[in-house]
Order: structure tokens, then sequence, then C-alpha cells
């Protein structure tokens, strides 16, 4: 999957995409990786949200909640 193209779907869609790694976290041996998107498409201030091992696990984590939210995710 390309992460670049993802974000720039989403972002076109009027989803705000955050990708974090967490030095501290990969020192302690815990999940380091963050995935945050949030914005106008969803409703009530949702915010869909991973801690994970890898970038990888993170969208495997939350792209099926985005396209139960109704959001087009490229393959």
């Amino acid at each position: 999957m390309d992460v670049a193209r993802v974000m720039e779907a989403l972002a076109e869609q009027g989803v705000t995409v955050l990708f974090k790694v967490d030095a501290e976290r990969m020192r302690d041996g815990t999940k380091p990786w963050t995935f945050v998107a949030n914005g106008a498409p969803f409703r009530d201030d949702l915010l869909v949200r991973t801690d994970a091992v890898s970038l990888e696990a993170c969208l495997k984590a939350c792209v099926p909640r985005l396209l139960e939210l109704g959001l087009v995710i490229p393959d």
C-alpha cells in the first residue's frame, strides 16, 4: 500500500492524517507508531487512532474503520 497515496486521498476527502514514530517508545520496545485521522467527514469529533509496532500495522488497524466510515482508500 502506497502510504503517501493513502494520506493524499484522505486529505482530498477532508481528513487530516498524522503518522508519528516515538523514539522513547521505540527504545522501550512498545508500540512506537501512531496513526491519527480526524476532520470534516467525521461526525461528533470522531477520531480514528491506533498505536502499533509498525506503520503497516497502523494501516492494517485503521483502514477498515476508515472504509466503514465511507472514505475511499486507494489500493
